[in-house]
């Protein structure tokens, strides 16, 4: 079975990136969900590791972007050059033609830069000179946001708006942290992975999440749950629809890989930060007073009731 595959790919991940089996589990989770994926951290931590042993695992072509405030637009989606010797125009591919794309440090960059994985994240194609062109399937983003240091700039909300799930890996447990030391080479942890996937079985994986059962009282909480955004005293901006759409594929993705043929309030519950965390902006004074996203979705969840678990 491909879920069997998936658990297999998730337990050699592990082995390489210690101690963050549910951060690892989330990013399997986003990719069945045909999402990408915002990791907001510390420099070091692991997530160009992560992105890597993803890529590996899964047997894809993968392309890394460093960004920095001299990446150009067409240096994502290509530019036409002329060659002499057939005496004609001549399109060149740019980074976004893989099936992994590790946009590193994206608040480094121009908003115009950045504006331009607009279109590929959503629609999976470019269009350069008049011209539209799709990339590979399946097509994922990982990026990366430093919030620290200078030269950084917010992304934009329609940007933010576009990634299915965020997350942070943070610093590892001190048990971790001591492994890791002890295994420290000169090779890369992740040469040792071997591919586990092949995009037929992805495509296979996605297909049978994507028709997971989901009734509608579990369709009116996720509704809930978002309209609470919009309303709550520390939110200044609540989420889009999106974010509901979002949630519908995480819940499916999560209650697939769980074995289960229908979505429950559980796995909406479990799903609703990571959905939701990068879409809402808290007013000043809850980020006066250091009131955290985290802090508020949560008080969300616990305000609005939950129904029963309903299967099919």
């Amino acid at each position: 079975m491909c879920r069997d595959k998936i658990n297999e790919m998730t337990d050699i991940i592990n082995s390489v990136i210690l101690g963050k089996e549910e951060i690892i589990r989330e990013a399997v989770t986003a990719f069945i969900a045909d999402g990408h994926i915002l990791l907001e951290d510390y420099p070091g931590v692991g997530k160009t590791t992560l992105a890597a042993a993803l890529a590996r695992a899964m047997n894809v072509q993968s392309r890394r972007v460093q960004f920095t405030p001299d990446v150009m637009p067409s240096d994502l989606t290509g530019f036409s050059i002329y060659r002499k010797d057939i005496e004609k125009f001549v399109y060149q591919e740019g980074a976004v033609f893989c099936n992994l794309l590790l946009a590193d440090e994206i608040n480094r960059t121009s908003p115009k830069t950045q504006s331009a994985l607009l279109e590929v994240m959503e629609e999976k194609q470019v269009s350069v000179e008049g011209v539209t062109r799709k990339v590979p399937e399946p097509f994922w983003v990982i990026a990366t946001l430093n919030p620290y240091g200078s030269g950084t700039q917010p992304l934009p909300i329609p940007q933010m708006d576009r990634f299915i799930a965020s997350m942070s890996l943070g610093y590892p447990e001190k048990d971790s942290e001591v492994e890791i030391a002890m295994t420290a080479t000169r090779n890369r942890r992740t040469d040792a992975i071997k591919p586990v996937l092949d995009k037929e079985t992805i495509e296979k994986a996605r297909n049978e999440a994507e028709k997971t059962y989901i009734d509608k009282k579990v369709c009116e909480y996720i509704v809930e749950l978002v309209r609470a955004t919009r309303e709550h005293r520390h939110i200044e901006m609540g989420a889009s629809p999106r974010a509901t759409i979002a949630l519908v594929k995480l819940g499916k993705s999560s209650a697939w890989l769980k074995g289960k043929d229908y979505a429950d309030p559980n796995d909406i519950e479990e799903q609703f930060i990571y959905a939701l965390r990068h879409r809402i902006v808290l007013t000043s004074d809850a980020e006066t007073e250091g009131i955290s996203k985290e802090a508020v979705l949560n008080d969300i969840i616990s305000s609005v009731p939950k129904p029963l678990p309903t299967g099919r």
